[in-house]
């Protein structure tokens, strides 16, 4: 009796899930939430060689640090539900990983609509009809109708959402990543035209001799040309999503610092080879933010295959991959937003959880609000404007929660210097003033860019993206702090044994 119900409780703080994920599992479904979709190549390709300079920026100074850090605050509180909530909690107190925990769940809710419009090209693409993608009646509908069925797919069981992203990330990401590659090494070797060597614009080429050369360097006139980073960095970010499902590995303590390995190293790859693939095979001029993957794609398939039918297969695949990348983001934040429910920092109907354990209330409020967002898509012609509009809002609130992991991990190396670890930065206090300090930097540096207009996109009104990325900035950091102030006791209504241990700071 006193097994089943130890076994009962242990049951109740892992969401009923139990010890289902292995390492391997978890590093995809993280891969799969940094690499959400192949979308991000055509962004990074269209900087053509110069991409080189933006990818080092956010891997060197972003995603490694980000993955050093999250790998140390994994396993140090790998047995605790929440994730980054019990984090910044630990090290700020409730309020302060309230706001994080929140901001890391609104940024997804706005960017859910910007990432399901590439899954909607390739379906698109996969049924023959590419001009569909453009069409903003289109593209609304079906953000709408993927997002409601991925939240029904999340409903069923985390262990049925943790195998779908799975396969979807190694099915519609990494699989079509490794054609496009082998396709690119294809398209050298029969000697075609390679993209970069035909840009003749300014910002990415310079004439040397009468013949444009690709620059190795970015052309930055101002800070227009350097806010691109913003949106560079924010494909590279996520590496700290699923920690809400470490304590659903057997040995998360030693298990989560492999898995944020694999999911850096995957997303590197990816990205890399990727965008270098696209900007090789398009024409700089031919390279579109929306269409670019299907379009290198189809100009493999007709120049080295002389037939348009793998475009389908392949735009088919992309899109269960987008739409598994979706699925990752959809039972991760929302995940630990359930942890601060228990926690009484939210209303009791947001802590409401169906027979498999999923946060069915918080995952139905998401779909309401994303439903709202996606309806923008109905309402505004130019689709391209309304992704980098939501885009640009998404950028600020996730930079800010990055900014606060970092602050975390240095001050929790001084208020717990005992606490066990089982992966630690190495360096002692200086090693981590140096990596979670370079980070801290460096996203900093991107918040204030991601305040200025792109000058490589087409954003539409600069005064519109600016009053929209300050408005939703303080909007949204403002609206945790106001449900903080007046939360009531009644709302921690979870015992001991249905919820992760409390917090060593209350406040």
């Amino acid at each position: 009796m006193a097994h089943s119900k130890h076994a009962a409780a242990r049951r109740a703080r892992t969401g009923g899930a139990g010890h289902y994920l292995t390492v391997s599992t978890l590093g995809l479904m993280t891969a799969a939430s940094i690499v959400t979709s192949l979308r991000g190549l055509s962004l990074m390709a269209k900087e053509e060689l110069t991409m080189f300079v933006y990818i080092g920026f956010s891997t060197f100074l972003f995603l490694i640090p980000a993955g050093l850090v999250a790998a140390e605050l994994g396993g140090a509180f790998g047995n605790r539900a929440g994730g980054l909530y019990v984090w910044v909690a630990e090290a700020f107190g409730k309020p302060t990983g309230f706001v994080t925990m929140f901001l890391s769940w609104v940024q997804n809710i706005v960017w859910y609509p910007a990432g399901l419009s590439f899954a909607s090209a390739a379906a698109a693409f996969a049924i023959g009809r590419p001009r569909l993608a453009s069409d903003h009646v289109y593209v609304g509908l079906f953000i709408i109708i993927a997002f409601w069925l991925c939240t029904f797919a999340a409903l069923v069981s985390n262990r049925f959402a943790a195998k779908v992203t799975k396969y979807g990330f190694l099915l519609g990401t990494v699989i079509p990543g490794v054609i496009l590659l082998a396709g690119f090494l294809a398209w050298l070797l029969s000697h075609q035209q390679i993209g970069w060597s035909e840009a003749s614009s300014q910002a990415v080429s310079v004439e040397q001799a009468g013949h444009p050369h690709p620059r190795l360097f970015p052309y930055i006139t101002g800070l227009s040309g350097l806010s691109f980073l913003a949106g560079i960095l924010l494909n590279f970010a996520g590496v700290e999503s699923q920690a809400v499902h470490a304590m659903e590995l057997k040995n998360p303590k030693t298990g989560y610092p492999m898995v944020i390995a694999i999911a850096a190293l995957l997303s590197f790859g990816i990205f890399t080879l990727g965008s270098l693939a696209i900007a090789g095979i398009l024409p700089y001029k031919e390279i579109n933010i929306e269409s670019g993957v299907f379009d290198a794609f189809n100009r493999l398939s007709t120049t080295l295959l002389h037939a348009s039918w793998p475009v389908r297969l392949i735009s088919l695949l992309v899109c269960y991959g987008a739409l598994g990348g979706v699925l990752a983001w959809i039972i991760g934040p929302s995940r630990g937003l359930l942890a601060t429910a228990r926690d009484g920092m939210l209303p009791p109907f947001m802590q409401k959880t169906n027979r498999s354990g999923v946060q069915s209330n918080i995952l139905i409020i998401q779909g309401v609000v994303v439903t709202v967002i996606a309806s923008l898509y109905l309402f505004m012609s130019d689709v391209s404007t309304v992704y980098f509009l939501i885009s640009a809002l998404a950028v600020s609130l996730y930079i800010i929660v990055y900014m606060i992991m970092y602050a975390s991990a240095i001050r929790l190396r001084y208020t717990q210097p005992g606490l066990p670890r089982a992966f630690k930065i190495p360096g002692g206090t200086a090693g981590m003033w140096g990596v979670a300090g370079v980070g801290f930097l460096a996203v900093a540096f991107a918040f204030v860019l991601s305040f200025v207009p792109p000058a490589q996109l087409p954003v539409g009104s600069p005064a519109l993206y600016v009053a929209l990325v300050a408005a939703g900035a303080i909007v949204f950091t403002g609206a945790p702090l106001l449900v903080e102030r007046f939360k009531k006791p009644s709302w921690k209504r979870y015992t001991e044994t249905s919820q992760a241990p409390p917090s060593r700071r209350d406040t």
